[in-house]
């Protein structure tokens, strides 16, 4: 199974192309723009989500709400591209518009131009921008029903905002209560502090990151492999995680924690009753590169977002001399909107993960083979 993502920020549209979908999955379009505007959602967002109000159009490769089997097409249209359509359209445009020279720290701006060859980041920024993940989503979001016709969920929460962390630890039938809150934190007190952190960081023009938990249950073992390391499950799952922008560090399980402690407090013993299991999960789910059958548990740290409103020491690669850097329209956190994405590109990985393992040209077939698995 294949995404491929096209499309600029203030371009025309957002679009991609599932390959490899087996015919006769449904489609839930609704869920679709669910998803789709919770990645819009969230406390700390900027002024683009009052503009875009996403929605996915599907093109090709369904029929009446079902699969057909060949590539599925979409689209998301931006709105805002009327309002970019002279500094923008493929056909035409004046380029003198809206240069950004003064180039971004945290951003892909200044490696960009340089790998390039451009004059302008708008040549840059315009494709590496968060905008893209929408596309992200939509994929992931059609990867989630292809997992949960075999039993399969994904969800998560946000565990901190800047410094605010949720200690606890929830049951994963709890996690998608967070999509209620304004921060998607499940600790009620700790939302309300976080809250009050992004008004105190919105006032002086900075931002914030945070940490996000990714879970996934009813997973069966044995999905990935321990005879190449381009197999191993955490490895693909990691991967497709720091794919999104801003993330800077991924966890399975314990994580960097269990660096710190004695082996007999880390590995999972096993036991037998009727078939194997584990008391607790500090592998989070995957060991030697498989899926074990435990709840898969990751973390994702999000950096805080690279455009300040007050601007950061840069330099003007129009003139090469000392600037502050430009300010685009800008958020103070996206974590909300990071959680939404990691669900979906850790649901794609581990549908392509699952595809791979039981092929199947139709959903009938990849049912019959999933359940025939011990």
């Amino acid at each position: 199974m294949k995404l491929t993502t096209a499309g600029e920020s203030h371009g025309k549209a957002l679009i991609g192309i599932i390959e490899g979908l087996p015919s006769n999955l449904k489609i839930d379009v609704e869920e679709i723009n669910r998803y789709l505007a919770l990645r819009q959602s969230g406390y700390g967002r900027g002024g683009r989500q009052k503009i875009e109000k996403d929605t996915v159009e599907i093109i090709s490769g369904v029929r009446n709400l079902l699969t057909l089997g060949s590539p599925l097409s979409f689209a998301v249209r931006n709105k805002d591209y009327e309002n970019w359509r002279e500094v923008v359209a493929p056909e035409g445009c004046d380029t003198q518009q809206r240069q950004l020279t003064k180039v971004r720290p945290g951003h892909a701006d200044l490696t960009g131009v340089l790998k390039y060859d451009q004059t302008d980041a708008r040549n840059i920024l315009e494709r590496a921008s968060a905008r893209e993940t929408a596309a992200r989503v939509v994929g992931g979001s059609i990867a989630r029903q292809y997992l949960k016709a075999l039993g399969v969920e994904v969800s998560g929460y946000v565990k901190s905002v800047g410094n605010v962390v949720d200690p606890h630890i929830y049951a994963f039938e709890r996690l998608s209560e967070a999509k209620n809150h304004l921060l998607f934190m499940l600790d009620g007190e700790k939302e309300r502090e976080a809250e009050k952190l992004l008004d105190k960081l919105k006032a002086e023009g900075d931002t914030a990151g945070g940490i996000i938990e990714i879970r996934v249950k009813g997973l069966k073992s044995g999905f990935g492999s321990c005879m190449q390391y381009s197999t191993k499950l955490d490895a693909i799952l990691c991967g497709a995680i720091m794919s999104v922008q801003a993330i800077k560090g991924v966890e399975v399980g314990l994580g960097f924690e269990a660096a710190k402690k004695e082996g007999s407090k880390v590995h999972d013993e096993i036991y037998y009753d009727g078939g194997y299991f584990r008391k607790t999960n500090n592998a989070g789910g995957i060991e030697g590169g498989m899926s074990n059958g435990e709840e898969i548990v990751l973390r994702a740290a999000m950096k805080p977002i690279p455009t300040l409103m007050k601007g950061l020491n840069t330099v003007d690669i129009s003139n090469n001399q000392p600037a502050k850097a430009a300010g685009e329209r800008s958020d103070v956190a996206a974590v909300c909107a990071a959680e939404i994405i990691l669900e979906s590109v850790v649901a794609f990985a581990l549908a392509d993960m699952v595809s791979q393992r039981l092929g199947g040209d139709n959903m009938g077939e990849v049912l019959e083979r999933y359940n025939a698995l011990r």
